[in-house]
């Protein structure tokens, strides 16, 4: 009898270690609106990488989880576009980054308002939904700093018929690309 109750007290300790590891690396999230359609639908569930960030720098076209400062008691899904220094402008329904038009194929239209030439602040990142026109985002005037960024989401695992990977759209690729297109005409 001894014996089996220290080893239910030892499965019961180890769960709850395993369970607070578990909750520091990941955290699950649910979708609470359309500002990412068509990639995510409302009322999806995520599994983010929290631990990520730690060990490297948010990347642009990240998709990530965020308290937005408007309001820090929400959590939002958006893509990350814009990284501290990057210029951003919108114009003609195209997004530009840095001088070069990015290769969006995630986005839900093209985006019907303008913005920009605006740079990106020191340690603030800039973030818009792949809905843009019913998207609460940076091109709203606000951005987000590296402390209000969750994670990375990177697994959708409900509902089951959409259990996969999440699209991440590399977006670096496109600057080198342009940054060694520039460099061969020169």
């Amino acid at each position: 009898m001894k014996n089996t109750i220290r080893e239910i007290l030892i499965t019961i300790a180890l769960a709850i270690v395993i369970y607070l590891i578990l909750q520091t690396i990941n955290q699950t999230s649910v979708v609470n609106q359309t500002s990412m359609l068509p990639g995510l639908e409302e009322g999806q569930r995520l599994f983010v990488v929290k631990i990520l960030y730690k060990f490297k720098e948010p990347a642009r076209g990240d998709i990530i989880v965020i308290r937005p400062p408007i309001d820090p008691e929400k959590e939002y899904v958006k893509r990350l576009i814009g990284l501290p220094g990057d210029t951003i402008e919108i114009r003609g329904g195209k997004v530009y980054l840095n001088g070069v038009l990015l290769n969006e194929p995630y986005i839900k239209e093209p985006v019907r308002y303008t913005f920009g030439p605006y740079t990106v602040p020191d340690g603030q990142y800039f973030v818009l939904g792949d809905n843009r026109n019913v998207s609460n985002d940076s091109h709203n005037g606000w951005t987000v700093s590296r402390r209000e960024i969750i994670g990375k989401v990177w697994w959708r695992y409900w509902p089951l018929n959409k259990f996969g990977l999440v699209g991440n759209f590399p977006l670096d690729r496109e600057l080198e690309a342009a940054s060694r297109q520039e460099e061969t005409v020169s």
